[in-house]
């Protein structure tokens, strides 16, 4: 399974990133992720920071759905994990089919995202500007490349750097706080 070799920080100058990443990549892609986690039905899943996720995205050409598990953190600091995703022709087949096999919704939520999909040395990035309605529309910056083993981490995340300290994003605003958690806490208990 790759590892899923990705930094997330908060954007203090969303309007400066974005005009940084238009010039470098296109006008990037305006698309809404409507996504639910899943958990078991104990909670031992997602308390052994393994993830099961259902997404649908929705683009301005087309909607599409996909089936994601993760494996636990492989590296604390940026919270990289294994990833194994797959496209998924039928959205509301595949909830029944995760519910059918025991696992219970744990949290659904919206993330209006702007992506901009690149090559650079030889590897493939995606960086994804992120607002969660729920988060009091803060901005978000994702970039990620992938990794097929736990060596190749350490030089995928050094690029990630790179790219992240070109678009201006510092490292000291890089976070390692799931959504998941983050929009749990935003929400009246």
């Amino acid at each position: 399974m790759a590892i899923e070799a990705e930094l997330k920080a908060v954007v203090r100058d969303p309007e400066g990133v974005r005009k940084r990443l238009d010039e470098q990549h296109g006008p990037g892609r305006a698309e809404v992720y409507r996504d639910t986690y899943y958990n078991t039905a104990d909670g031992s899943l997602m308390d052994a920071d393994r993830e099961l996720r259902i997404r649908t995205v929705h683009g301005p050409d087309d909607t599409r759905t996909v089936l994601t598990y993760k494996s636990a953190r492989v590296d604390e600091a940026s919270g990289s994990k294994p990833e194994a995703e797959t496209r998924v022709e039928d959205a509301d087949a595949m909830h029944e089919i995760v519910r059918g096999l025991g696992f219970t919704p744990r949290i659904a939520f919206e993330k209006r995202c702007r992506n901009y999909s690149f090559e650079r040395d030889g590897r493939r990035l995606l960086a994804t500007l992120v607002r969660v309605p729920e988060l009091d529309d803060a901005t978000f910056i994702e970039v990620e490349t992938s990794a097929a083993t736990e060596a190749e981490l350490a030089p995928a995340l050094a690029l990630v750097r790179v790219v992240l300290a070109e678009l201006g994003v510092d490292e000291a605003d890089l976070i390692a706080e799931l959504y998941t958690d983050a929009v749990a806490a935003a929400r009246p208990a």
